[in-house]
């Protein structure tokens, strides 16, 4: 995995648009919708150009699949709702959902139609090998024009629940404290956790030991998740998974050794120069994240919907939690980037992507210093300065085996572009 971000072409081609004077200048991101209030009320949801549903025609499980029939073709600047499912209690085709969720007290009606139909078509999804991992994505979106070479703009309209609840899983040697994590050595223990699962619980769920479900609601005006009694922690929706399709030939594995896969299809667990599995907390509503392209059509994934989750994700899992979100998708042409990155109204966020998480760091730093030389005409050891007094680096996600650390410059200091 390459550890530049910007290549001498990609500054040119920046440089040759305008895109980089455009950043400099701090030219605002296109306008961004309110999000409306979870009950309907409020402000007024945007509209979009058009919606794809969460059929399952248009939902993969856990990979990226080259060319296949899109899910929807739009044009660039036009935008689209995307149905989600969260893949929590829907890919194991032994369990029925409604006995999986009903373990937790989530009533029939409350379990999602598109998700039951999902699960459904396990069986013959395994039968013709169309499951590559763990994840339930929506898509693909083709993007008309869209070549490699150049970047594709997604900004981040809206986001709300389909349900009002979601999942978190925690285990003694879940996330971080893993046997597979690259920070486990022999010997190292587990958390002070209950390891035998009792026998008759669903897929072994254990309701608040190994799975726990969070309702969420209004509390005080805002969108909360309820904890635990006194304890209520905001929601922050966000897709994990935004990915377009990968390279051809080209495979990211849950190691940096692994061989590809037997399906010849990108697995979704390990994110990427694709995206994919970012988990990165910040491509909330007034986000727009940049991805490369690297097949005709672009070819947009969208899925692992989140409602909350900290930084690092450490226990392996968020609130995995089905929602619905607003995009407007953009075409840059001609303009070649080689890894996320993403811009907030009051950051631009690098990204670092590696399986060793100070080697994410390195790249992540090495964008910063790449991105204000190009864009801000900074020095190198300006820009390398100002990286280490002015950004702050954090562990987006540091439980896919690949891991992300993400860098946000803040744009307040640039005083002269005011």
């Amino acid at each position: 995995m390459s550890s530049n971000h910007w290549s001498a072409a990609s500054r040119r081609s920046l440089l040759a648009t305008g895109l980089a004077a455009t950043l400099a200048a701090g030219a605002p991101i296109p306008a961004q919708a309110t999000p409306g209030h979870p009950s309907g009320k409020g402000p007024r949801r945007p509209r979009w150009d058009h919606h794809l549903r969460s059929t399952p025609d248009k939902l993969h499980w856990g990979g990226y699949p080259i060319d296949w029939e899109p899910g929807l073709t739009m044009r660039s600047g036009e935008t689209v709702r995307v149905d989600t499912l969260s893949q929590q209690g829907l890919t194991n085709p032994a369990v029925d959902p409604r006995d999986y969720f009903g373990a937790f007290g989530v009533e029939p009606d409350e379990i999602l139609p598109d998700g039951l139909a999902f699960w459904e078509t396990l069986p013959e999804r395994q039968a013709t090998g169309r499951q590559y991992g763990g994840h339930v994505l929506t898509g693909p979106i083709y993007v008309r024009d869209a070549q490699p070479g150049d970047t594709i703009a997604i900004d981040i309209l809206d986001i709300d629940t389909r349900v009002p609840y979601g999942f978190n899983s925690t285990a003694p040697t879940s996330g971080v404290m893993a046997t597979f994590y690259p920070g486990w050595r022999a010997g190292d223990e587990g958390l002070d956790m209950p390891t035998e699962v009792p026998p008759g619980l669903p897929a072994g769920v254990w309701p608040d030991v190994r799975t726990h479900l969070y309702r969420t609601g209004i509390h005080r005006g805002k969108e909360v998740v309820f904890f635990a009694d006194g304890i209520v922690i905001p929601t922050q929706k966000f897709m994990g998974i935004i990915a377009v399709a990968p390279p051809t030939g080209e495979f990211v594995g849950n190691t940096e050794d692994a061989p590809p896969p037997a399906s010849g299809v990108q697995n979704s667990t390990p994110p990427g120069k694709f995206g994919g599995n970012l988990d990165v907390r910040d491509l909330i509503v007034g986000t727009t994240l940049y991805l490369p392209v690297f097949q005709s059509g672009a070819q947009i994934f969208i899925g692992d919907p989140h409602s909350c989750q900290g930084d690092g994700e450490v226990s392996g899992t968020a609130v995995e939690h089905s929602l619905s979100g607003t995009f407007r998708i953009r075409l840059v042409k001609d303009v070649a980037t080689e890894l996320p990155w993403a811009e907030t109204d009051d950051h631009w966020v690098m990204m670092g992507i590696h399986w060793d998480l100070d080697r994410a760091t390195r790249i992540a730093v090495e964008k910063t210093v790449d991105f204000l030389a190009t864009t801000h005409g900074l020095t190198v050891p300006k820009a390398y300065s100002f990286a280490s007094i002015a950004v702050n680096y954090h562990s987006a996600e540091v439980v896919d085996r690949t891991q992300v650390v993400t860098g946000h410059i803040p744009k307040s200091v640039f005083v002269g572009r005011r």
